[in-house]
């Protein structure tokens, strides 16, 4: 009898038992994604990735473009150039071994010169002077224009910039040159020990030169860079610093000169907030 409820039930048990194993058997047996929904997500995935490449920036580039940049920028294309340079002399460069002294290109070039002072003790003892005046020169600008005109920033600069060189001239403690030419005239005065890395000479000019362009004492600037510079010839002469401790000095300064402006103005605002 078909209205018995007994078969409508047993049959109604089998269709939904069919139903549930159709829909089992769709299911791929090892668990991993239907191979129809596996081709939708590698569409979706490849329109987003086509998506984000659209939209980046160097997909807009066009020659027009490259030339631009060679002419508006050739500072950084020549930047990039020596990046790639470099990296070959580098992975390619034989190594100095331990046994022998420092390579330093700067001693190098200067080599004739420090013939010359060899033979002529009285000429480096006369040079190691005019240094260390010109290292007083520089020391007295930078404490006037603190107890003077009151601009601490210079002063700030160089406590910041000697204590820094104090901490990394102690760890690593480089080896004297061999044919280092010291003088007792020269500063510090008296054939005291010093640290090489980095050059508190060469740092110290170059916060008073920079101090002296922002108040736009232009001429005493340009007198302190052109005295920097036969300081760090002499110093390469005489041995008294690698080429490495000077050009880090010149950073030092630049970078020293810049932390010092940005604490005056966390202070200013400190200040002003404050009072407020």
């Amino acid at each position: 009898m078909n209205g018995n409820p007994k078969t409508s039930l047993l049959n109604g048990s089998n269709n939904h038992s069919s139903t549930t194993t159709t829909l089992i058997r769709k299911r791929p047996i090892n668990g991993n994604q239907h191979p129809l929904e596996e081709n939708s997500n590698k569409k979706i995935n490849m329109t987003v990735k086509k998506s984000i490449l659209s939209d980046a920036y160097f997909m807009s580039w066009s020659v027009k473009d490259g030339l631009d940049l060679l002419r508006y920028h050739p500072i950084p294309c020549i930047f990039g150039l020596a990046l790639v340079f470099f990296m070959g002399v580098e992975y390619t460069l034989f190594m100095i071994p331990s046994t022998s002294p420092p390579f330093d290109l700067g001693f190098v070039l200067t080599q004739p010169l420090h013939r010359i002072l060899v033979t002529q003790p009285l000429a480096n003892t006369i040079f190691a002077a005019l240094n260390t005046v010109f290292v007083l020169m520089q020391t007295t600008y930078i404490l006037w224009t603190w107890l003077v005109e009151g601009r601490p920033r210079s002063t700030i600069a160089t406590v910041f910039m000697f204590t820094c060189r104090g901490i990394l001239g102690y760890c690593t403690q480089l080896p004297l040159p061999q044919e280092f030419l010291g003088s007792g005239a020269d500063f510090p005065v008296g054939n005291v020990s010093f640290f090489l890395f980095f050059s508190g000479h060469v740092a110290g000019s170059v916060i008073a030169s920079i101090d002296m362009r922002r108040m736009k004492r232009w001429e005493m600037a340009w007198l302190f860079d052109a005295l920097n510079v036969l300081q760090v010839v002499r110093l390469l002469v005489t041995r008294g610093h690698y080429t490495i401790d000077l050009a880090v000095g010149v950073g030092a300064g630049m970078l020293f000169d810049s932390l010092a402006g940005k604490y005056e103005e966390t202070n200013i605002k400190k200040i002003i907030h404050n009072k407020g």
